[in-house]
């Protein structure tokens, strides 16, 4: 069920639910990192890859839902499940209202808990695409000059060439070039792909 590429970091502080919780992860083929507390997780070299996070709600010093409120606060996009000794209400809303993706309680079942951990490293995964993807289209934008930006942003919307020269006051020659520089640049060969690029980062039209 794991993949190589993928981690999985269990933050607990008991013992007997790293080492029970470790081996079933491991035996079902996950990458796994095991940490006593937030602040060993904290301490711990910054994580790049995909994967989810399985973060106990009651810990000493700082708790689960501290430690997910700090990762939100600094960005870190990686999906976090709750393990809890009692799911009750208010704990599960807290939960998912710091967007948790799920909330389940200790002592969990393997069939519960390893389909929700793929679903979670799934949806990161996605998120990691999609979000290289955008940076992907952001560089290719940070290459145009302005005037290519503003023929683009013409362009994408539909209008001519001697639209776009009557609009801007320019000549119907030189935003040929605009054009084209923008095509090389943006690295598509026709419109209808340079509107899909745009799309990706929402730019109007």
């Amino acid at each position: 069920m794991g993949c190589a590429d993928a981690t999985v970091s269990l933050i607990d502080d008991d013992v007997d639910v790293r080492e029970a919780v470790g081996r079933l992860l491991r035996s079902a083929g996950w990458k796994t990192e095991l940490f006593a507390s937030a602040q060993e997780y904290l301490a711990s070299p910054d994580f790049n890859g995909f994967g989810c996070i399985l973060l106990d709600v009651s810990m000493p010093g700082m708790s689960g839902p501290e430690l997910h409120s700090w990762m939100r606060e600094h960005a870190i996009s990686v999906p976090v499940i709750y393990l809890s000794g009692r799911c009750d209400v208010p704990i599960s809303v807290l939960a998912m209202k710091r967007g948790a993706l799920d909330v389940l309680q200790k002592p969990v079942d393997a069939d519960i808990l390893l389909p929700a951990i793929a679903d979670a490293v799934e949806w990161h995964r996605r998120q990691c695409q999609r979000s290289d993807a955008r940076q992907d289209v952001a560089d290719r934008l940070s290459m145009l000059s302005t005037r290519e930006r503003e023929v683009m942003d013409h362009v994408i919307v539909g209008r001519l060439n001697k639209q776009i020269a009557a609009d801007r006051d320019i000549a119907e020659k030189t935003v040929k070039v605009h054009r084209g520089r923008v095509m090389a640049k943006m690295r598509v060969r026709s419109v209808a792909e340079l509107v899909r690029l745009c799309d990706r980062m929402a730019i109007e039209r």
